[in-house]
């Protein structure tokens, strides 16, 4: 969001708890509800000119193997009314944030990473990321997947490092803002469009 208000643009926010919120701004709309909700969508998109999704599967704490907090086809359920209302609305651009280790980048993350997306709960939200990329290549859109690799927390502005087809090979974390920058610029970018770059960062020296 602070990426997108520093570009300049109109931020619609649909969440469920707007508390959440912290940053008061003219040009922050908040709405409040679920994206399962097709109603809700509608509301948060009308007037939109792109869409950024950085949804996930999520668990109730980050081992591995602990229990679902969403559906398994939370994304891709998402995506289908997405879509849906995209194409009502026509809302051409679209940018969503995967992950490195999806799809056809499965066999390029590190051997223990692949056996851990096998064996525990976050293979789920690895499968329904490859769900919803396919819907949304599929959707006739103009979408960017961004796959970014591991994330934290840093604060540090970092040199991004753009791969494609493991070239050049992918560093092993980028930070969260790194990542928000990249897409909010995405949405100006043709170049972009169609493409799923994997996303690493380089500190600045």
């Amino acid at each position: 969001m602070e990426s997108a208000l520093d570009e300049g643009y109109t931020v619609h926010c649909l969440v469920r708890n707007p508390e959440k919120i912290r940053r008061a701004h003219a040009r922050i709309r908040v709405f409040t509800g679920s994206p399962c909700q097709t109603s809700d969508l509608q509301k948060a998109m009308q007037g939109c000119e792109a869409i950024l999704s950085v949804l996930n599967v999520s668990r109730t704490s980050d081992f591995p193997w602990a229990r679902l907090r969403t559906p398994h086809t939370f994304l891709s359920t998402v995506m289908r009314k997405v879509v849906q209302q995209a194409q009502k609305q026509n809302i051409q651009r679209v940018v969503v944030c995967s992950a490195w280790g999806v799809a056809d980048t499965k066999q390029d993350i590190p051997w223990w990473f692949r056996a851990l997306i096998r064996y525990s709960n976050i293979g789920t939200a690895y499968a329904d990321h490859e769900r919803q990329e396919k819907i949304l290549r599929e959707s006739g859109l103009s979408w960017t997947v961004v796959r970014p690799v591991g994330l934290t927390n840093s604060k540090k502005r970092e040199h991004i490092i753009e791969s494609y087809g493991n070239t050049p090979r992918p560093r092993l974390t980028i930070a969260r803002k790194s990542v928000a920058r990249f897409m909010v610029k995405s949405i100006g970018e043709d170049r972009l469009i169609g493409r799923s770059p994997v996303l690493s960062g380089k500190p600045y020296a």
